[in-house]
């Protein structure tokens, strides 16, 4: 079998198909995409809300709950307890398949009626976390997302084995953090890309084994530099002192500068270790594992994304987020926990296979087409069947779903074989993960044909403009708590600003801890300010920028080729693994 170019139907590029991967359609019984990779991508993507929360009541006990559903979702949606309690049976919901409809109208209307929970995780491991979404195992954190065993955190997405941090994104293993993105076994690091068991960093970028320095890059087991300068300890710490890190104009000028200084310095294509044969961002533990983007322990699997640490995931194309002993996953979002043979699905978990078109599913296997089942198997749009009758009725809905597609005010098809269609999320794209990483504007969402999430009322009044904040810590009192603070963007960003925040105590007394300005952006351009210090993922096919005669290439410039997320119009140095290897360590 050879390549095949085919051309997507939803951004009209060619893209390849290639043996290996027709190999794995074969395998799992399925047709090959109609959309690229990419764009297969951004459409799981726009059924992630990861961060923005609402509050409504449970259409069950009647509580107050946040949601991921907006009141205007038309979603039905229980808080955690009442979904995952026994009192209800979601079969109670079945309905017969119509073929004078495409079967997708029909199971998003069922999507419609049958419960969902407020929020994604497992509940019933957290202690007093309940602002959080897409978490386990938590204690005394607040709105972090994507998540797990941590203890007093605050703002952060893919947060791992932390203590006492706040506002990072990707931390794993770390204690006293403040604003660092891809950081391992950290400890008091501030301000920091990509470092790694380091203590009382600030300002650092590829550092490993590195204590007390300052703006310094691609260090190895070294203290007190500054700007990859070496100074005494007594010198390093006058002069440390002179940078008034406790100062909000001080940090914001350094912000603005430290980027030219660390783009002096050659970055390695990809951020990866513990691997063989992979190729993408952000890969760890892992082997045959390709066009992937922060994943570990995962093997023979190609486009995939946020797979859980440890989770020994295999077999699996077009899959995001989650993973643990999963295999055999396919255009699938958000599962996990002993899943296998899972073809179009969202949110499917713990024991569950041979799912096609299900959302909501846990325990479940042999179920086509289901919302929110339990412990089921035979049943197609929520009801139950017997083996023979499901098999039977299986095949005449996939041969339905060829000859009458739904097709969505685009144009696009969506036979069998395809992802849930965008336009029938009950996500806005801009409040969505791929607003994150495939940023939109207003027009081009409504140009695509995808919705745009208008932002909530609120009823506040700012008390306090970003820039009437004390420049310091230090003469800030506990009345900040009771005021409503203007965000520093005031809406004009495209990243989702909430226009104010508030200061919650935990956050205060970390700020007073470690000698921290406030700061003056709501948590969602925070969250947004650190993602630009996260490469997207998208590959590009580039050849090594080194030029050093000392390397293994000898004279005139290395010739070796490879993927990389960074793209060619970026501003880094970019090597190869040896140039890079014999440059750092």
């Amino acid at each position: 079998m050879q390549n095949e170019i085919k051309k997507c139907q939803n951004c009209k590029q060619n893209f390849v198909i290639e043996p290996e991967d027709f190999n794995f359609y074969e395998k799992i019984k399925v047709p090959p995409p109609t959309f690229c990779p990419d764009c297969r991508l951004i459409r799981r993507l726009t059924w992630r809300n990861e961060k923005s929360l609402y509050k409504n009541k449970c259409k069950k006990c009647g509580n107050s709950i946040i949601s991921v559903y907006s009141e205007d979702s038309e979603m039905t949606v229980y808080c955690r307890p009442c979904w995952w309690g026994d009192e209800w049976d979601a079969s109670e919901y079945g309905i017969d398949f119509d073929d004078s409809k495409s079967f997708l109208d029909q199971l998003f209307t069922l999507l419609r009626k049958v419960p969902m929970p407020n929020l994604f995780g497992l509940y019933t491991t957290l202690h007093n976390s309940e602002y959080t979404n897409m978490v386990g195992n938590l204690k005394n954190c607040y709105m972090i997302t994507h998540s797990d065993y941590n203890e007093n955190c605050l703002y952060g997405s893919h947060i791992n084995y932390a203590k006492d941090s706040v506002d990072n994104t990707m931390l794993w293993e770390s204690e006293l953090c403040y604003e660092n993105v891809n950081c391992l076994k950290c400890y008091e690091s501030f301000y920091s890309v990509d470092c790694e068991s380091c203590h009382n960093i600030y300002f650092c970028k590829n550092c490993v084994g590195c204590s007390d320095c300052y703006g310094s890059v691609n260090l190895r087991n070294q203290k007190y530099h500054i700007f990859n300068k070496a100074y005494s300890k007594e010198d390093y710490f006058k002069k440390l002192k002179q940078f008034n890190l406790n100062s909000y104009k001080n940090i914001q000028e350094t912000k603005n500068e430290i980027l030219d200084f660390w783009n002096k310095f050659p970055q390695k294509y990809m951020h990866e270790s513990h691997n063989h044969s992979v190729s993408g961002d952000y890969i760890y533990n892992s082997k045959n594992t390709h066009d992937s983007f922060i994943v570990s322990d995962m093997e023979n699997s190609r486009y995939c994304m946020l797979v859980t640490p440890g989770s020994g995931t295999r077999d699996c194309y077009d899959f995001t987020h989650y993973g643990t002993s999963a295999e055999l996953l396919y255009e699938t979002f958000q599962s996990g926990n002993q899943s296998s043979n899972i073809k179009f699905c969202w949110y499917v978990i713990i024991n569950v296979s041979d799912l096609e078109y299900c959302i909501g599913l846990t325990g479940c296997k042999n179920c086509f087409g289901c919302v929110s089942l339990k412990k089921k198997e035979y049943c197609i749009l929520n009801k139950q069947y017997t083996k023979e009758e499901y098999f039977k009725l299986r095949e005449k809905i996939i041969s339905h779903m060829n000859s009458m597609p739904y097709v969505d005010s685009k144009g696009r098809i969506y036979k069998y074989g395809e992802f849930f269609p965008t336009e029938f999320s009950p996500f806005g794209y801009n409040v969505t993960t791929a607003q994150e990483f495939f940023p939109l504007t207003r027009k081009e969402i409504a140009e695509k044909g995808y919705r745009w999430k208008e932002q909530e009322e609120k009823d506040y009044k700012i008390d306090i403009l970003p820039k009437d904040l004390p420049d310091t810590i230090d003469s800030i009192g506990e009345e900040i708590l009771t005021k409503v603070i203007g965000c520093e963007h005031e809406k004009k960003c495209n990243e989702n600003c909430m226009t104010a925040f508030k200061v919650i105590t935990e956050e205060f007394k970390f700020y007073k801890r470690m000698n921290l300005p406030l700061p003056r952006l709501c948590s969602n351009c925070r969250h947004y300010q650190r993602n630009k210090f996260r490469n997207s993922p998208k590959l590009w096919q580039r050849t090594c920028m080194c030029n050093k005669e000392e390397h293994f290439h000898g004279a005139g410039k290395c010739e070796v080729e490879f993927k990389t997320t960074y793209a060619p119009e970026r501003p880094e140095i970019i090597y190869c693994e040896r140039c890079y290897q014999q440059e750092v360590y």
